[in-house]
């Protein structure tokens, strides 16, 4: 059935090996010790190697976050995407409308405002995909991760008040 699937569609879909190797080279079944090492290599990949870590305070006035730029990031997320740790989709979001928008926008102030943002918009589920068939090396896999909605939508209005900013220059 599956050859079928895959001639029919033409997409070949690599099966995890259910093992992986150590950073010491050691192959790895317990499953536990596979999301540790896991972790690890993505604690390694995302590592802060920055010396200065001073946080400037905010000595400027920033233009709070306007209920448009919410609108605009909604509409520029893709659809159709798996849903974020939080099981909310960009169609949900959407639906909201006014109401609803108000809130998001209200929320991302206070995160814009204050540079904390809660813990449970912070946390990603990562998701190694092979790049090729019985890969057991970290480095052989693609990690992707899923994010919080409503992170990626203060994501994008940052992102897009810097490009308005270089623009204007």
């Amino acid at each position: 059935m599956y050859r079928n699937i895959e001639e029919i569609t033409g997409k070949r879909t690599f099966l995890s090996t259910g093992c992986i190797k150590a950073m010491n080279g050691d192959i790895i079944i317990d499953k536990e010790k596979i999301l540790e090492t896991w972790a690890e290599y993505i604690r390694e990949l995302f590592k802060d190697d920055r010396k200065d870590h001073n946080i400037m305070k905010n000595n400027f006035a920033n233009p709070p976050i306007m209920k448009e730029e919410v609108e605009t990031a909604i509409k520029k997320m893709k659809h159709g995407k798996a849903t974020d740790p939080d099981n909310i989709s960009v169609e949900l979001i959407e639906a909201l409308e006014d109401f609803g928008i108000g809130k998001v926008t209200h929320l991302l102030n206070e995160i814009y405002d204050t540079g904390q943002i809660p813990t449970d918009l912070s946390k990603s589920i990562f998701i190694a995909l092979p790049k090729k068939p019985g890969a057991t090396e970290c480095e052989l896999h693609r990690t992707i991760s899923l994010m919080s909605h409503i992170t990626k939508i203060l994501l994008k209005i940052i992102m897009l008040r810097i490009r308005n900013k270089i623009n204007q220059k």
